[in-house]
């Protein structure tokens, strides 16, 4: 028991010093615009798809499919309205970002190790900023998706370095609450732009969706010039260039006391064992049994994040409310309702996850996301069969369903991986992290259209059931990691009831070895 207290101690040792200093607000604030550009371009893409000059001048043969969904809409064939986004070719719209987004995050691995957290930020920014531009004066589909791919570039880079810059900069007590202004600044970038969507289609003359695309631009400049004047965190400093008094300077201003001796001893332990690794290796060394944990939890996170069905909602949710006898008007309406409420859920998760801990988000957002999605799945079928009239109930629903996911799977999934891996595997882990997920929304993004089409409603009850896989596996195989140092969060899987059978046996075996 008293082995158990001091071991506790330990681990929340250098917690207790520091504080949420201006420096670090301002740094992070500047960082997290990463967040906005990847939100902006969930929220602009599905916008413009369904604006009818993008259509008429990219996608002909879909605007004339479009056209005729609307006649047959118009003759109250409600059903059709799940088909009316089955077309692969324009979803690859979308998708492609997802492709070299993958390819980028992999590569951001490498500069994020051997430069620093600041070249993978401005490279993601010089990259989207660019996408925006070609997008916005696209003048045929090549450029069009060529721009497509400057966008997952960009995207995949700040992805990558973003979450480990925060999560690094961030004084271990109020990590969570810093960690997650991420997925806050996704949520505000989407949210913006809806509402720049909303503003850009009512332009007669017909190039609103360039202003749209176009507009990605501002929130890249800002992460690109910002990114120049942001300090390197003392993780990085140590890792690329071993300069411990530097570390040392920088971080006892983000930390604002003289009291760091304790975080830097743990940071120049951490960059030890890093430097005993080969980077060129990196890959290699995550399979290693010591690193099964965290190579499984790099896996299973994202791909989690990704089946939780949120896609289905994001791209999707005017289709479902028009299905439920929402008129046009009244299912954008709807959607940025919904936007906002998993902006502010996000906000709160941000209160609240660094006191009642990770582990209780995700049990909670699970519990609500799978009690919300099959109250949708029985409704819309209901609405299939009786007619409209049960409009109001799914938007509360989607609702509750979105703030569900808006303090639990949506920021802790970014969150959670940025926290739990050591320095030495740290960024490959993050970039297998974003690549798994860039893999899986890709998938989710190509395979939702033709899904809904076929099974309709019962598309929730899919989704439905991944969630309670995933809480599960939450509960039973996720240490808490609150208030934990995040180069002590390693010695958390010792403790676990199941990953600590794993860490015996290879202690076991390194003993025999040395023997």
């Amino acid at each position: 028991m008293e082995e158990e207290e001091t071991s506790k101690r330990d681990m929340v040792g250098s917690a207790s010093s520091g504080k949420i200093t201006y420096f670090v607000v301002a740094s992070c604030v500047m960082a997290a615009m990463g967040g906005v550009i990847f939100g902006y371009d969930i929220g602009v893409s599905g916008g413009v798809m369904s604006m009818g000059p993008f259509l008429k001048k990219f996608f002909p043969k879909v605007y004339k499919l479009e056209e005729e969904d609307r006649t047959r809409r118009g003759n109250n064939n409600n059903n059709n309205h799940y088909c009316l986004f089955n077309s692969q070719l324009l979803t690859s719209f979308t998708s492609s970002l997802y492709v070299s987004g993958f390819i980028a995050s992999l590569l951001a691995s490498s500069v994020t190790r051997s430069w620093g957290r600041k070249p993978s930020i401005f490279l993601g920014g010089v990259a989207f900023l660019v996408g925006s531009v070609l997008g916005g004066s696209a003048q045929n589909v090549a450029m069009l998706l060529i721009a497509r791919l400057l966008l997952g570039l960009g995207v995949g880079f700040a992805n990558q370095s973003v979450p480990l810059y925060l999560s690094e900069m961030a004084p271990a007590k109020h990590r969570g609450a810093i960690s997650n202004g991420f997925q806050l600044c996704i949520g505000i970038g989407f949210l913006s732009a809806n509402f720049v969507n909303y503003e850009t289609q009512k332009i007669i003359s017909g190039f609103g969706w360039r202003i749209s695309l176009a507009t990605a631009a501002i929130p890249a400049l800002i992460l690109t010039l910002g990114s120049l004047f942001l300090p390197e965190t003392p993780n990085s400093i140590i890792q690329t260039t071993g300069d411990v008094n530097k570390a040392e300077l920088i971080l006892k201003r983000i930390r604002g006391t003289e009291n760091v001796q304790d975080e830097l001893n743990d940071l120049v332990e951490a960059s030890n064992s890093d430097s005993k690794s080969n980077a060129h290796h990196v890959f290699v060394k995550m399979l290693q049994r010591k690193y099964r944990p965290e190579l499984v939890m790099a896996l299973a996170i994202p791909f989690f994040q990704q089946v939780t069905g949120i896609n289905v909602v994001a791209f999707y949710a005017p289709v479902l409310f028009r299905t439920v006898g929402f008129g046009e008007s009244g299912s954008l309406l709807s959607t940025l309702v919904t936007g906002i409420v998993g902006t502010a859920s996000t906000f709160v998760s941000m209160l609240v996850v660094d006191r009642i801990g990770r582990k209780t988000l995700f049990l909670i957002g699970g519990l609500q996301m799978l009690v919300s999605q099959v109250s949708i799945g029985v409704i819309i079928m209901v609405a299939d069969v009786h007619g409209g009239g049960y409009g109001y109930a799914v938007v509360v629903l989607v609702c509750v369903y979105v703030a569900g996911f808006g303090w639990s799977w949506g920021p802790l999934g970014w969150l959670v991986p940025s926290e739990i891996f050591p320095l030495e595997i740290r960024s490959a882990a993050q970039s297998l992290t974003v690549a798994v997920s860039f893999v899986f929304t890709f998938a989710v993004a190509q395979s939702v259209p033709p899904m809904l089409c076929k099974f309709k409603a019962g598309i929730f009850f899919f989704y439905g059931g991944w969630v309670v896989v995933m809480t599960v596996a939450v509960m039973l195989f996720l240490p808490e990691t609150k208030n934990v140092p995040i180069e002590k969060v390693a010695g958390l899987w010792e403790k676990h009831w199941f990953w600590k059978r794993m860490t015996r046996k290879l202690e076991i075996q390194e003993t025999v070895t040395t023997n």
